[in-house]
């Protein structure tokens, strides 16, 4: 196998990457000296993947809401012997998960590498249907449904993604419906498969103690080649303005929950750079060693430790997001609001840029020190067509115009919401207790 070799340029590091004959992208980081290793295997299918177009079809088509989900769940499930057993009595720890976009199959583990390489390439290749387990799943899933309905921290942010987009699918729970699930059949959760399980749009990402060699020689015995299919996700228009700029619940909680959001255009193709530019401008704008951290603990507006940021994009959706325990998330939203504006009045301080984009790249050079993280990266990284050094060499070259031409493109003051989880009235606590 022809390694392609990808160096940083900036510390003595590197990886190897290959595409297997099968049509599997893999990426392999290898650290000497370390005891575990971790390795995860995705595909470019999640739960927003509602409706699409497959190059052999003659026309689109819409699946129920939640299959991506349901899916995930499934595969682990054969005629023999469960997934998750088959890991454990190697000693592996193995986990899943589904996001908007894709969904990913994970393991760690300290011994017993290879074998349970073997198991999370078999598996993932090996569904198993059947109209009794699929209607055993649905009850499960249905339970898990309800889990999150009860569930502030989701509430909050799913009824931010409900005010503040009018059609895409992120409007959705991931996990779907109890309506929605209803729809899913055997038949239906095989095409899906068919169609986004294709080894041709899925990454294999390892690190830790790995052999290459030893890594091919397994990818050669287990992996079956598969026929490419093109998938083309199919999104209705979205309106640049929100839904609505407020929306809050009622829920049994102590503090009041608040997440605001600015929605950007969805429909740019954004690089490294400019994803370092966004990691920087959040740094300067609301890391706790920013002026707008200290102004609104000061006031008591928020809880230190529930405090966060993020920005947050993908296929046809993209958004800032500012969340956390607020006594008045109203009051801290302004605040928010008011720093903003300032930035974009006055300008960014050269010394906040400077100690932000030092602060970035310091945690990012700090988390080679994570197989898990590496690996994750790598994958989600080869996703969005980003290189894991090229990434880190735009965090070391940033400008101060880049931060402020980013500013200008994710925080839009006049496209923003504010999702408000708040304590029930007092005799409905009353009530529940």
């Amino acid at each position: 196998m022809n390694f392609e070799t990808r160096s940083s340029r900036r510390f003595d590091d590197s990886y190897l990457a290959f595409r297997h004959p099968s049509g599997l992208r893999v990426f392999l980081y290898p650290k000497q000296g370390w005891h575990s290793t971790y390795a995860v295997i995705g595909t470019d299918y999640g739960s927003a993947d509602v409706r699409f177009q497959r190059s052999d079809a003659e026309s689109p088509e819409t699946i129920p809401a939640g299959t991506a989900h349901f899916l995930e769940h499934k595969l682990f499930e054969s005629e023999d012997q469960d997934a998750f057993e088959r890991f454990a009595a190697l000693g592996a720890s193995a986990n899943a998960y589904t996001s908007f976009e894709n969904t990913s199959y994970l393991f760690s583990c300290t011994e017993k590498f290879e074998e349970s390489l073997e198991v999370l390439l078999d598996f993932v290749q090996s569904p198993y249907f059947t109209p009794e387990n699929v209607a055993k799943e649905m009850g499960i899933i249905g339970q898990e449904i309800d889990m999150y309905e009860d569930d502030p921290q989701w509430r909050v942010m799913f009824n931010l993604f409900g005010a503040m987009y009018h059609n895409h699918p992120i409007r959705e729970d991931i996990a779907g419906t109890r309506e929605s699930i209803a729809e899913i059949t055997p038949e239906c959760l095989y095409h899906c498969y068919d169609t986004f399980y294709n080894l041709n749009h899925m990454v294999l990402a390892i690190a830790g103690r790995v052999d290459p060699e030893r890594v091919v020689e397994i990818c050669d015995r287990v992996l079956r080649t598969s026929k490419e299919v093109q998938v083309q996700r199919l999104f209705d228009p979205e309106p640049r303005e929100v839904v609505r700029t407020y929306t809050e619940q009622a829920m049994p909680v102590a503090i009041p929950l608040f997440e605001l959001g600015f929605k950007c255009d969805g429909s740019l193709k954004r690089d490294e750079k400019f994803s370092a530019a966004a990691d920087v401008l959040l740094e300067i704008l609301a890391s706790d060693a920013s002026p707008l951290f200290k102004r609104l603990t000061d006031a008591g507006v928020i809880s230190e430790a529930s405090f966060g940021y993020e920005f947050f994009e993908g296929s046809g959706f993209a958004m800032t997001l500012f969340s956390g325990e607020s006594n008045d998330p109203k009051r801290a939203a302004e605040m928010i609001v008011e720093e903003l504006e300032r930035y974009k009045r006055e300008g960014i301080p050269a010394e906040d840029f400077e100690r932000a984009r030092r602060c970035v790249y310091g945690s990012n050079i700090s988390a080679f020190n994570s197989v898990e993280n590496i690996a994750t990266t790598l994958m989600m990284f080869s996703f969005k067509n980003f290189e894991l050094f090229r990434y880190i060499d735009a965090v070391a070259d940033l400008t101060l115009e880049d931060v402020t031409a980013c500013m200008e493109q994710i925080l839009n003051p006049d496209c923003r919401t504010l999702s408000v989880i708040s304590p029930l009235p007092e005799e409905e606590s009353e009530v529940q207790s």
